[in-house]
């Protein structure tokens, strides 16, 4: 299997990013190279059914994970599936779709680190873990804007949701190769939360880029709105890279050049002039911005795929 997929999870609660998160990388990958699942698909009971068991979509019991589990081995080994799909428009079930792996297979939703079995599946695996408080705000924005709800309704919804994302959702933190958290500067409006810092952390678990220079620089304090450092999380000691929303763009390239070095098919994303859907954001007015902690953040992950692709083809990858 030299040359199967490379699959990438990205996991978190409702409303943490992740769609957004997709987007850019599915841009440096090439769009016609990607196949994005959403486990969201794997529901066991549509909305209506949810409610009269009295049970969330974030339960291990309401999706069919054995089901998830088994298509994403399929995948693995470069095999079609028959995938269901779940609308979140209507709440309910739409004809199931035949899905083909293309060359990069992106997997992101709620429960997709929830079993071993599809944790081994993934051969680079992230997960969104905004504060509460902002993950609220965006949940509430985006469902009464696009999903049709009242305020008061989502608000209910996460009150009700708030233990299982407890026991379910955030434990799945422990099995990622990256944590990634946006989380606003202390400077930032009540408001305005275009503008967002990320903080992300680089567990030993793949082989992460050499930003030994980022580290001299942060130990000199020469760059101080983009920092490496040494900490625990979850117990365990992991990197953390930390890139404010202030960064300039020759700061940015600093960086950029460092992940591109290494991965000749980043070049071409490796230009803050380029026209790209790297690190675009929706402002508060609707206006489209550019967010470069979002960019980066981006360009790691695609980094991290197009890495795990050239060990694969040396057969230095599981």
């Amino acid at each position: 299997m030299s040359h199967r997929p490379i699959i990438l999870g990205i996991v978190g609660d409702s409303a943490a990013g992740k769609t957004t998160l997709t987007r850019g990388i599915a841009q440096v990958l090439g769009l016609n190279n990607v196949t994005v699942i959403c486990t969201d698909d794997y529901h066991r009971y549509d909305r209506r059914q949810r409610a009269e068991v009295g049970i969330t979509a974030l339960h291990p019991d309401c999706n069919y994970l054995d089901i998830m589990q088994q298509h994403l081995n399929l995948l693995r080994t470069g095999q079609p599936i028959l995938k269901p799909i779940y609308s979140h428009k209507t709440g309910t079930f739409e004809p199931p779709e035949y899905v083909k792996p293309n060359k990069f297979v992106m997997v992101e939703g709620l429960l997709g680190y929830a079993t071993r079995g599809a944790r081994d599946c993934f051969d680079v695996k992230v997960y969104l873990a905004p504060p509460e408080w902002l993950r609220f705000k965006w949940k509430v924005k985006r469902d009464t804007m696009k999903r049709g709800y009242k305020e008061e309704e989502v608000l209910a919804e996460l009150r009700k949701r708030e233990p299982d994302s407890e026991q379910f959702i955030r434990p799945q933190r422990q099995y990622a190769d990256v944590v990634v958290s946006f989380y606003p500067p202390e400077d930032a409006s009540n408001e305005d939360y275009s503008r967002l810092n990320v903080r992300l952390v680089l567990r030993p678990t793949i082989p992460h880029p050499d930003l030994t220079e980022i580290f001299d620089q942060t130990a000199a304090k020469t760059m101080p709105a983009i920092r490496l450092g040494l900490d625990r999380d979850m117990g365990k000691p992991v990197d953390v890279l930390e890139v404010d929303s202030h960064a300039t763009s020759n700061q940015v390239k600093e960086l950029e050049k460092l992940l591109c070095s290494e991965i000749p098919d980043l070049l071409p994303y490796c230009s803050l002039d380029a026209d790209r859907e790297l690190g675009k954001i929706t402002g508060t007015t609707g206006e489209t911005l550019q967010s470069y902690p979002l960019a980066l953040t981006q360009l790691l992950v695609a980094y991290h795929m197009l890495k795990a692709t050239q060990l694969v083809s040396i057969g230095h990858y599981r």
